[in-house]
């Protein structure tokens, strides 16, 4: 994985991008603008790049030692990283935009989505990709295993997407849960066929040990005499139209319960742009994604916004080309300003 896709740098155009976002489309688009001659600088809340796909993502799907040579590459040529700096929280989203000819914002989905599910904030009820985003940060000894969640014991993992998939990798492969484990169960709403993590990536959960429950879906967490309790529902698949998955519906008289020590919630993450709407004149959409024109422009002249935060959760491919999409059109904003 390339970002800096040139041999040599051209002389400075004199223009000056802000990135807020070290992602796949934020170092995409970072590789790409530098290599146009403008200067870059990288703003992001991580001690580190690379993001979700870096922090969130375990070593076995991604290799991470690629993701560090490819980041040096952008520093060795001259790209600014400003670590744990969070736009909105360390530095306003005005400041930077005032300090730079052009912005982009490319701060992903962040935030696991809610359930809508009486019970799902209680405490052993926990968001999967902020607890892998703290597992990572302690295994690359950014803060230590005392301020991580060290589950154990029966586990439910919710979802069908590659963040459940990776909700059950690690407990059941890294040497600090996989003892501590028990039994881990999948709930899936569908069957896997019809997973987005596909049929044979539950195939190989189901190889590590992981128990797969198919068309059932929690509606209920409770605490009783001090147990963890989960109410289920099972669902049946109903025709959903033409090219559409099919649809769970809920079997009437079929929930049931079971215990468990921990809960991981996968259903899906949310847009996490670094304000609230209408924040320095920028738009958001109803599903929290940034409103841009054709040209990845946001409501706001020279701000442009891409990948997650941009079109909502994708895979790497789709965010880092979402990314370089956005820098041609930002070198192509900058061009004209010059005349």
């Amino acid at each position: 994985m390339k970002f800096l896709r040139c041999k040599e740098i051209p002389e400075s155009t004199g223009f000056s991008v802000g990135i807020i976002g070290a992602g796949p489309a934020g170092l995409g688009a970072a590789g790409f603008l530098k290599c146009r001659g403008h200067d870059v600088v990288v703003y992001d809340m991580l001690p580190e790049a690379g993001g979700m796909m870096f922090f969130g993502i375990p070593e076995g799907r991604i290799k991470k030692d690629k993701i560090r040579q490819s980041v040096r590459e952008l520093m060795d040529a001259g790209v600014k990283f400003l670590f744990n700096t969070k736009v909105g929280r360390d530095i306003s989203l005005e400041d930077v935009i005032k300090s730079h000819d052009a912005v982009l914002i490319a701060t992903g989905t962040w935030k696991t989505s809610d359930m809508g599910v009486e019970g799902e904030n209680l405490p052993w009820v926990l968001p999967a990709a902020e607890w892998l985003v703290d597992v990572h940060l302690a295994l690359y000894g950014y803060k230590p295993w005392s301020e991580v969640t060290m589950i154990g014991g029966r586990i439910l993992v919710i979802g069908g997407g590659l963040t459940a998939a990776d909700a059950v990798t690690v407990p059941l492969t890294y040497s600090q849960f996989k003892d501590r484990v028990k039994e881990l169960v999948l709930s899936y709403r569908r069957t896997r066929k019809y997973a987005p993590m596909r049929e044979n990536e539950m195939n190989r959960l189901e190889q590590l040990g992981a128990k797969i429950w198919e068309l059932t879906q929690p509606i209920e967490f409770r605490e009783e005499d001090g147990r963890h309790i989960v109410k289920f529902i099972r669902l049946e698949l109903k025709e959903a139209g033409e090219g559409k998955r099919p649809r769970p519906v809920p079997i009437p008289g079929s929930e049931f319960e079971e215990e468990f020590d921990w809960v991981l919630k996968a259903v899906g993450v949310r847009p996490t742009p670094p304000f609230e709407n209408n924040c320095c004149g920028i738009e958001l959409n109803p599903d929290n994604t940034i409103k841009t024109d054709e040209r990845f422009m946001t409501t706001r002249e020279g701000v442009f916004a891409a990948g997650d935060v941009r079109h909502g959760a994708s895979l790497i491919g789709p965010a880092l080309k979402s990314g370089l999409d956005a820098a041609k059109s930002i070198h192509e904003y900058l061009m004209a300003k010059r005349g």
